[in-house]
């Protein structure tokens, strides 16, 4: 019989699960990869062109919630978007596996597994996987992320590719939803490190007891889970980017720590005496403000300034008006490709309720809305109702659903008094020409001083 030409990867715990589930596979496809630890995921997945991974839920003993499971389905699908996963858990943890598809998993099976049932799902995967790459690439639809023409969001980009060819370390600071992995990525992505590892880690999810077995690694035997050498995330990230996100979150106590990282540029393994050597560039981000946070002497001060060598401010998505429209049909192209809903469109109600809406939320509140719509939507076209958004302008404190000229007036004369009515600002900021700034306070009969 003849093997289907496919990288198979298998994570779990236990040496007898891995040792089945290779032979049952190894009999049908030409490469199956084993890992007993999911922490060393992402090396394997840059290293090799992994079709398929087979990933268990749960790792730590006494600990059964799926919640790790979770956790590395979303890092392969960052590190690996056209990877497939399927999810292995215990018979009766079915709806934690439920959680993990709407996660983005491909499907799961229940142990202990039925032979056939296992391989069948594992061959529809790798069918799943040669068609996803076998189609047109998303990359030649759409661009892999939306910049904008708004002049603040241009400034912070054009700010991000100058620093992008330094190893200065980048602080970037904004709400919730505006895009910080986004820019992170980026100017990984247009430095001189771009071939090598971009590793992200959500600080605030870790607590004190797996902070600097997570970041730094350990030692076989360092603690009793401890059963191989494991690399932390600054070694998975060696000559390449780690971008610690939420890093505002982190407790004081454990700063130093990281400070220490920083200043010697070495990685101390639990269970280690030895000092490693990293090469790694280092972007941080938060919501927090960091400046209050320092004067309450909840953020190292010393940790602060180092870490932002560079600040990038990223504006929430209500200053930036003249994006609103093109980042909808940004996202609408996106998940027309992931739905395969290509003739989807939005009425004209939809596009005005969108550019009212005040997007508390940012980008990530407007993905969320558009997804929701594209699944719910008739005759491929989206209305207010299928966004299912309150009225709520940024510009518009009584909630009245206005014209969009009035939106627009209010915009304008907003900005204008923001800016002392300095013309040339205020059209900057509003992404228009100085004339058609001028033919627009005429139009609304603006009283300008």
């Amino acid at each position: 019989m003849k093997k289907t030409q496919a990288e198979i990867l298998v994570i779990d715990d236990q040496e007898d699960i891995l040792f089945s589930v290779r032979m049952l596979l190894k009999k049908h496809f030409e490469v199956i990869h084993t890992l007993n630890n999911p922490k060393n995921v992402i090396q394997l997945l840059a290293d090799h062109n992994i079709d398929v991974v087979l990933l268990d839920m749960n790792y730590r003993i006494g600990f059964e919630d799926g919640k790790e499971g979770l956790y590395f389905l979303k890092e392969i699908k960052k590190l690996a978007p056209k990877t497939i996963v399927i999810l292995m858990t215990a018979f009766g943890k079915v709806e934690t596996a439920v959680e993990g598809l709407k996660s983005g998993a491909f499907d799961y099976v229940l142990k202990p597994w039925d032979n056939d049932k296992l391989l069948n799902t594992v061959k529809k995967a790798v069918e799943e996987s040669r068609k996803s790459k076998t189609k047109k690439n998303q990359n030649d639809i759409i661009p892999n992320y939306f910049i904008g023409a708004s002049q603040n969001i241009k400034k912070a980009y054009e700010l991000a590719d100058k620093v992008a060819k330094t190893d200065a370390n980048v602080l970037i600071l904004g709400e919730n939803g505006t895009g910080k992995f986004v820019l992170a990525h980026h100017i990984h992505l247009v430095s001189n490190r771009k071939t090598n590892p971009f590793v992200h880690v959500d600080l605030g999810s870790l607590n004190a007891t797996i902070f600097e077995s997570e970041l730094f690694g350990y030692a076989k035997g360092a603690f009793t889970d401890a059963k191989v050498d494991t690399l932390g995330r600054f070694e998975a990230a060696q000559n390449g980017t780690i971008f610690l996100d939420e890093i505002g979150n982190i407790p004081i106590q454990l700063q130093s720590k990281l400070l220490q990282v920083i200043q010697t540029k070495t990685i101390t393994r639990l269970g280690e005496s030895k000092p490693r050597l990293i090469d790694v560039r280092i972007i941080t981000a938060t919501n927090l403000d960091l400046k209050q946070a320092v004067s309450n002497k909840d953020f190292r001060e010393d940790l602060f300034y180092r870490i932002n060598t560079m600040e990038i401010v990223l504006p929430p998505l209500r200053e930036r008006f003249s994006d609103k429209i093109p980042l909808a049909h940004f996202l609408l192209d996106k998940m027309k490709v992931k739905y395969e809903k290509e003739e989807v469109v939005f009425d004209e109600k939809a596009l005005e309720q969108i550019e009212k809406h005040a997007w508390n939320g940012n980008i990530r509140e407007m993905e969320n809305r558009i997804e929701r719509a594209i699944i719910l939507c008739e005759n491929n076209t989206i209305k207010t109702t299928d966004l299912d958004l309150e009225i709520i302008s940024s510009y518009n404190e009584n909630q009245e659903e206005l014209p969009l000229s009035d939106v627009e007036k209010m915009t304008i004369e907003k900005v204008l008094t923001k800016n002392e009515f300095n013309i040339s600002k205020s059209a900057e900021e509003l992404g228009l020409s100085r004339a058609s700034l001028y033919r627009r306070i005429e139009k609304y009969n603006i009283t300008t001083p």
